[in-house]
């Protein structure tokens, strides 16, 4: 091959590789920290640019989108002396490539360290069941104490989220008793409310009945006395009615014999009753003398019906 070629080539060879670090793209979301001669010089952001060669060089590159890292787990005390195995999730964002690059010398092992340690001190400052129940408020402190540290760092922090809470075997079986406890005793608690209620019902449905059965009753005796009232009432002026009828029917001719008549028929009914149901007898001194009994009682009976106004005459 000529000399002329080799040289050709060569120089071809030299324009690509000025070519590669003279031009750089950078792409969306993504910055470069740029160095000369060893020194900070510019960042680069999206977008097409141009660098010295041979002086100017890509020192970093960051991705300015949020990142997730995972926090590996690890040993807690708790308040009340509870080894648990915690693990979690770490979300933060640089919002100052310079600072992340020159601040500290890796930024993602900090945080991750500041968190587990960070975590370590929150879970001790509670028992073991609060840990389960508090862990949001956990995952706030720890946002909040490596946020305030990786100020230095050109970080924010985001969030944190606990992935995992693992007890002893020991301590998770007691757990699980202490579980099916509970449910037993709500079950039974429930059982109790629902009986006692069951019960309530009953009283007040036989109270409600026992009501409604004296009203009823209440009302039937009501109901009755107005018949009794009544049906005395209409008697009692029956009963007047034909009083003043026989009082009627005294007054006028041939009544009074007809009252003899009738006294005389009902003293010997009478006392022919007397002589059958009982075996001892008080016979009268004139037993024949039935005409002057009855004629006493009709005398009596004619001196009361003259003491009587007579009633007016029944209009027909």
């Amino acid at each position: 091959m000529p000399i002329e070629t080799v040289i050709l080539l060569g120089l071809i060879f030299l324009a690509l590789i000025i070519l590669m670090k003279t031009a750089r793209v950078v792409p969306q979301k993504t910055v470069y920290i740029i160095e000369r001669l060893g020194k900070y010089h510019a960042t680069l952001d999206a977008g097409f640019h141009i660098l010295i060669p041979f002086i100017d060089r890509i020192a970093y590159k960051h991705s300015l989108k949020e990142n997730a890292i995972d926090v590996p787990s690890q040993t807690c005390i708790t308040k009340d002396n509870i080894q648990v195995e915690v693990d979690g999730v770490l979300y933060f964002q640089i919002i100052d490539p310079v600072k992340a690059s020159y601040g500290i010398n890796n930024y993602a092992f900090a945080s991750i360290q500041l968190a587990q340690t960070t975590m370590r001190s929150e879970i001790g400052k509670i028992d073991l069941d609060k840990t389960f129940e508090e862990r949001e408020k956990i995952n706030a402190e720890i946002v909040t104490a490596v946020d305030k540290a990786s100020i230095p760092w050109g970080l924010k922090v985001t969030r944190y989220e606990i992935k995992n809470i693992v007890p002893p075997p020991s301590i998770k079986d007691a757990m699980e008793k202490q579980m099916r406890a509970e449910r037993e005793k709500r079950a039974l608690i429930a059982e109790s409310e629902g009986d006692k209620q069951a019960k309530i019902n009953r009283a007040e449905g036989d109270k409600a009945e026992a009501i409604a059965k004296s009203e009823g009753e209440k009302m039937k005796r009501i109901n009755e006395a107005e018949g009794r009232a009544q049906e005395i009432e209409r008697v009692a002026m029956a009963t007047a009615k034909g009083i003043r009828e026989i009082a009627a029917a005294i007054q006028e001719p041939g009544g009074q014999w007809a009252v003899n008549l009738r006294i005389a028929e009902q003293y010997l009914n009478e006392f022919g009753k007397l002589a059958h149901v009982n075996n001892t007898m008080i016979i009268p001194s004139n037993l024949a003398d039935v005409a002057g009994t009855v004629a006493a009682v009709a005398k009596v009976f004619s001196t009361m019906s003259e003491s009587i106004p007579a009633s007016p005459p029944v209009k027909k």
